[in-house]
């Protein structure tokens, strides 16, 4: 449901000059919400840089609501009044426009709430710790609150998308391309996908942003790397499939784009919408960086998160105007970047020259030590060794022995973070994920470096691949369009192109 959001301004920017009767058309689809609606403060001030640039926040919501026939039908549950924010995400374009960075807050995430007050539907809500999606309950402007309260984060703007929103737009666009490394299928957003690409329109699109336990180890987190995906797709195809230069497409999709949004009002209007366009437009889309606050599990309820210690050196950088980009700074006077945790005291080991990048290869950590924060320091520790900023920490388990599971195709990656953290090769074991993931065991419950010779590297025989659900393999569905050459996700049976 966020997909919109990167997108909807640029295809806006070229109506404009077919007259007022669109102009007028299109500020009439627009409707909008004030910005902040907590009790107190407001949603924060950029700081210019020594240019007089500022940076700009957006954040991107996917609404849940049920409040309108359209939405009822597809949301496929109960209607009425009310929402959660299934999607945030906060967008960051740096202040000289070179670059950018995605961030997406879990929608299970347990945080402290700030009161707020709807003017709207004539409703408040009190302080107190809750679960930060539903904040929407209280309008986009508690969900502003509730994430600039978090993270500390300057906001500027708010689009808010609902489930007819992503339809719309993955139909006008043509259709956006992804890749799956296996079958997938998900009970509960009813996604069916045979391993492989596809073009995603309509309900496919929604399913696929939607999907949680299809995808990781059927957690936010593997949602949030399935909508990363999802999103870059949709820029890549905005700007190479001819949309922007097809007057029936780009019209088509401005009408679509302006009908799914509630937006602040620094953005309810044509011309506020073509400022911004202009500005993301300014950004390549090789240096958009896509990533997820790190996060730890709640020790009141293993189904939900919190935030991990070190989310606030990635809010810290984003308010900085620091570029998550490899070799990219953002403000012209960006301050120095936070002081990473110590890399492992064993040298790691160089990979061969044809070897994937180590900027390339995203690792997701879990913590399966019974030690405290784990997890966390070994993702700091391979982001510091070079290993992609998108590492991050994922659910804590149960594990005896530490091990480096990879999908299908990534066995040499793996075989790199094994090497770099000093585990041994053999406890490098084929998953059923679909990332590389290292489980940290009670045998490495201190340090970066894994402890020479504990268990002797060996390993009980990995365990026989059990499907991501319990529900039947389906067949594969009928799709839209054909597969892409450029198809998008990280599953490693994509193409080699596959970003």
């Amino acid at each position: 449901m966020k997909i919109a959001a990167w997108s909807v301004a640029g295809l806006v920017v070229v109506t404009v000059g077919t007259g007022g009767y669109l102009y007028v058309r299109y500020n009439g689809n627009i409707k909008s919400a004030p910005l902040y609606a907590g009790e107190s403060g407001d949603a924060g001030h950029e700081v210019p840089d020594e240019f007089g640039r500022t940076p700009i926040n957006v954040l991107v919501i996917g609404s849940d609501g049920r409040d309108n026939p359209e939405d009822c039908e597809i949301g496929g549950s109960e209607c009425g009044t009310g929402a959660n924010a299934d999607v945030q995400l906060l967008l960051h374009v740096s202040a000289d426009r070179s670059n950018a960075t995605v961030m997406s807050i879990p929608r299970d995430l347990m945080t402290n709430l700030p009161g707020c007050v709807d003017k709207e539907h004539k409703t408040s809500s009190k302080a107190g710790r809750g679960q930060i999606n539903s904040t929407l309950q209280y309008g986009p402007g508690c969900t502003v609150a509730a994430v600039h309260q978090l993270t500390d984060i300057p906001i500027d703007h708010f689009i808010k998308v609902d489930f007819v929103g992503v339809i719309k737009m993955s139909d006008a666009v043509g259709g956006v391309p992804v890749c799956v490394s296996d079958d997938v299928y998900d009970p509960y957003s009813h996604l069916k996908l045979a391993k492989g690409s596809h073009t995603l329109k309509g309900m496919a699109a929604l399913q696929f942003v939607r999907t949680r336990h299809g995808f990781g180890d059927g957690g936010d987190l593997g949602r949030a790397g399935a909508q990363h995906a999802f999103l870059g797709s949709m820029i890549r195809q905005l700007k190479s499939a001819g949309t922007l230069t097809d007057p029936g497409k780009v019209l088509s999709l401005a009408d679509a784009a302006t009908k799914a949004l509630t937006v602040d009002p620094g953005l309810d209007g044509i011309t506020k919408l073509v400022g911004l366009a202009d500005d993301l437009n300014k950004v390549p889309p090789a240096r958009v960086t896509f990533t997820t606050m790190q996060t730890d599990a709640d020790p009141k309820d293993e189904n939900r998160l919190v935030a991990g210690p070190d989310a606030k050196k990635l809010f810290t950088s984003i308010k900085n105007d620091q570029s998550l980009s490899a070799g990219q700074s953002g403000a012209a006077t960006a301050p120095s970047s936070p002081p990473p945790v110590a890399p492992s005291s064993s040298a790691p080991a160089a990979p061969p020259a044809d070897a994937t990048p180590r900027k390339n290869i995203a690792v997701v950590v879990r913590n399966g030590s019974g030690a405290a924060h784990r997890a966390t320091a070994l993702a700091d520790a391979l982001k510091s060794a070079g290993f992609s900023r998108e590492t991050s920490t994922g659910n804590n388990t149960t594990a005896e022995h530490t091990e480096v599971r990879y999908p299908a195709g990534k066995e040499a990656d793996a075989k790199q973070v094994a090497a770099a953290l000093g585990v041994p090769e053999s406890a490098v074991q084929a998953g059923t994920g679909s990332a590389i993931e290292l489980v940290v065991g009670a045998d490495w419950k201190q340090g970066t470096s894994y402890p020479a010779g504990a268990n002797g590297g060996a390993r009980p025989p990995p365990p026989t691949p059990q499907p991501r659900s319990r529900a039947p393999t389906p067949s594969p569905p009928t799709m839209t369009g054909t597969a892409p050459r450029s198809a998008t996700t990280r599953p490693s049976a994509c193409p080699a192109s596959a970003a």
